[in-house]
């Protein structure tokens, strides 16, 4: 059995929470009174933390602590799983939509005298991504006497984009930057 971690701290008459999403709930709380707000958003009053808790569990529901600093503290009856349940839904749903806004740049390294089957790798790799709304950034390293020959690496690229043709534009033309040369190629609208 390992270490257990409390996971509240109490520091000077107040309670903090360990875990930056959990809040106290029932008997966790040890505040002597506190501010009660129903499971429909009235306002009970301030009560000794016992008649709280008894009003939450003729409800059928937890005491939540909402704000440990307040004066008094505040409490809220309510169904403590479910409240943490929308809350992740939610927290997902605005990292979903935060996604579908931001597109990601990939990059695929090609070479001047790539092969067949290599070729035609990267391209259903990049017409996944292209699908997915990502732009795409190919580039070329030349290395040695291949930097005599840059058209190869532009045909191998011009070649690229005729293939994909139909499902991409292109946004940066091949362009030679030291020993690379890149095209940035972007989703059809």
């Amino acid at each position: 059995m390992g270490i257990l971690y409390p996971l509240f701290i109490f520091v000077g008459g107040v309670i903090i929470a360990n875990s930056k999403n959990s809040l106290l709930i029932n008997e966790q709380i040890r505040m002597p009174q506190v501010l009660v707000i129903g499971p429909n958003g009235e306002h009970v009053g301030v009560k000794p933390i016992s008649d709280a808790l008894t009003l939450a569990t003729y409800a059928g529901l937890d005491l939540v602590l909402i704000s440990p600093n307040g004066n008094p503290p505040v409490c809220k009856v309510m169904d403590y799983n479910k409240y943490k349940y929308e809350k992740t839904k939610k927290e997902k749903e605005a990292l979903k939509k935060q996604r579908a806004t931001m597109q990601e740049l990939k990059e695929f390294r090609l070479s001047p005298s790539i092969d067949v089957g290599d070729f035609e790798t990267k391209i259903n790799q990049v017409t996944k991504y292209l699908q997915k709304g990502d732009k795409i950034k190919l580039s070329i390293r030349f290395k040695g006497r291949q930097m005599a020959h840059t058209e190869l690496g532009r045909d191998v690229l011009l070649k690229f984009y005729e293939r994909i043709a139909d499902i991409a534009d292109v946004e940066q033309q091949p362009k030679l930057d030291g020993k690379n040369m890149m095209m940035l190629l972007t989703p059809k609208r």
